[in-house]
């Protein structure tokens, strides 16, 4: 059996966003699906994981749960044995980019929560695909379920959160970055720059997939995380 996994869904998301590779992954491996829809900071989604978590674990977090992710290595590095980033990013939130959420969670608090969810997906960018409308659903019905308190306290810890760079340079876990190569929001040259901080990092490009590749391309996805769970847990 190998080591336990920690997933970590992504903005406005549920485990589902995650169904494929809980699928596939729990035939060899125990996996945990983390909530990360409360608390107000990231400091205290990775707080409240660490209590819930096995004693050691590797973690995989999307987009908002790639954050906790990075802050999860912060606080304990020692536990953690390997992490994946997919369609996330270590920098702080652009006063620019905080302004203008905070413009989209008044829309989602005065009941045009479903508006605000399907211009985020479409701005973050979705491939072309002939299962592109079932992401899309799934995806808003995710967002819907989780509802527009969520969204606000979501977006609030996204404009708080801290820059993990640093923490990133001294990451000494085995690292995968995963981005789908029609990311809108966060392009490969994201990632690249993401990798280049994590000494020995792998960056792995999902074609025909954009921000939610773990759904549009869930078998590419599940590939390249037992291809990391495979690295050894002590890199130099």
């Amino acid at each position: 059996m190998r080591e336990p996994l920690v997933l970590l869904p992504g903005f406005m998301c549920d485990a589902r966003v995650f169904g494929p590779q809980v699928a596939a992954l729990s035939r060899d491996t125990p996996v945990m699906v983390a909530p990360v829809t409360e608390g107000d900071r990231i400091e205290e989604i990775a707080s409240s994981i660490l209590t819930a978590a096995p004693a050691k674990f590797g973690v995989a977090g999307m987009g908002f749960g790639g954050a906790v992710a990075m802050e999860l290595v912060r606080r304990a590095p020692e536990r953690v044995t390997r992490i994946a980033l997919i369609d996330a990013s270590p920098l702080a939130e652009t006063p620019q980019d905080a302004s203008a959420r905070e413009a989209r969670i008044i829309r989602a608090r005065t009941g045009r929560l479903r508006e605000v969810l399907e211009e985020d997906i479409v701005t973050a960018g979705l491939a072309v695909s002939p299962y592109r409308g079932d992401v899309l659903a799934l995806a808003l019905d995710m967002g819907l379920h989780l509802g527009a308190d969520v969204y606000t306290r979501q977006s609030r810890t996204l404009m708080r959160r801290k820059d993990q760079q640093a923490v990133m340079r001294k990451c000494k876990a085995p690292a995968l970055v995963v981005c789908g190569a029609e990311n809108a929001v966060l392009p490969v040259k994201r990632h690249d720059f993401l990798a280049t901080l994590i000494p020995n990092a792998r960056l792995e490009v999902i074609a025909g997939a954009g921000h939610m590749a773990a759904l549009e391309q869930p078998e590419a996805v599940i590939n390249v995380l037992r291809a990391w769970q495979r690295q050894p847990q002590t890199v130099s």
